[in-house]
């Protein structure tokens, strides 16, 4: 069966730009510019890929206004063609509920609340004192331990396990004694769950995961760390407990912040990067090398043992 099809006009009205070309191009296909071919539409918001404009097979193509003179084929002018593209690509989505036709098997605790209009797939746990709100999505394996508040519109992807039980012990001679973690998970609106996430809920007070968040796939979270609005944290990253994160933090993949620390607003952590001490003020901070040979690397750290020591 085929997908849907659009004409360039409806995209262009979907997106608010500006029209170039013929309105009645149909598209019935979204490709990078460098694979597009005929009934594809394509996009171009990283200056690295400028080469493919002339040469991309693309039936229209979205591009910034500083590039539209360069732009040969039927198009869309948008100010953030990445955004642009992104709407476009709600419209050729084929499954936006992948279990309207399936026999659901999930299990739903009696003091748990869940949203007629949410939407549970197969094998979720949803555990005690837990709440889903309107039209949010749990998707297949998930589970919700205890103590989770998930509010409107929301996506929980495969196998992510929210409400955990924080990493708290008590040191002793011949041991460790645990220490139950009483708190919540909240998680706000518009929040999107990577696959195989924890977030642990809290120890007394809550673990929070403000409004408009974004994590990636395998992201750790752990207990009362406060996450603020519209950050965006890449693959493989982890938050150490009791550390507040202002907003739009952006977390590049396999990166770390330690346990008990401020993170001001809108700061921007490069990948591989770990934050070890509380960051004040906004700013681009990487912690990384480049990868060098064996042999150059102990060079360099010769230079940079050198540097701290002055």
């Amino acid at each position: 069966m085929s997908g849907p099809s659009y004409s360039l006009k409806d995209l262009a009205d979907k997106v608010k730009g500006k029209l170039v070309g013929d309105p009645e191009v149909v598209i019935s296909a979204i490709a990078t510019i460098q694979n597009a071919s005929s009934g594809c539409i394509s996009f171009l918001a990283n200056s690295k890929y400028n080469k493919f404009l002339k040469e991309s097979s693309a039936s229209a193509i979205i591009v910034s206004p500083e590039l539209s003179d360069q732009l040969e084929t039927p198009g869309i002018i948008a100010d953030d063609p990445y955004a642009a593209y992104a709407k476009v690509s709600s419209l050729f989505a084929k499954h936006q509920n992948p279990y309207t036709d399936k026999s659901l098997s999930y299990y739903v605790h009696e003091t748990a609340e869940v949203h007629d209009s949410a939407v549970i797939g197969p094998n979720v746990y949803i555990g005690p004192e837990c709440k889903i709100g309107k039209n949010s999505i749990v998707h297949a394996n998930a589970s919700l331990v205890m103590n989770v508040e998930i509010g409107k519109n929301c996506i929980i992807h495969f196998n992510s396990i929210l409400g955990s039980d924080g990493f708290g012990y008590a040191p002793q001679k011949d041991g460790y004694i645990k220490i139950e973690q009483l708190g919540k998970l909240i998680i706000g609106d518009n929040v999107e769950i990577g696959a195989g996430c924890t977030i642990d809920r809290g120890a007394i007070d809550n673990t929070e995961i403000h409004n408009g968040v974004k994590l990636d796939n395998q992201v750790h979270i752990a207990h009362n760390v406060i996450l603020g609005e519209h950050s965006a944290i890449a693959a493989s990253c982890a938050v150490a407990g009791s550390t507040t994160v202002g907003k739009n933090l952006q977390m590049g993949g396999l990166s770390g912040i330690l346990g008990h620390l401020n993170i001001a607003d809108n700061v921007l952590i490069g990948a591989h990067t770990l934050i070890t001490k509380s960051i004040d003020k906004p700013g681009n901070y990487v912690g990384i090398m480049p990868a060098q040979e064996q042999k150059d690397w102990a060079k360099s750290s010769v230079f940079i043992k050198k540097r701290k020591s002055k």
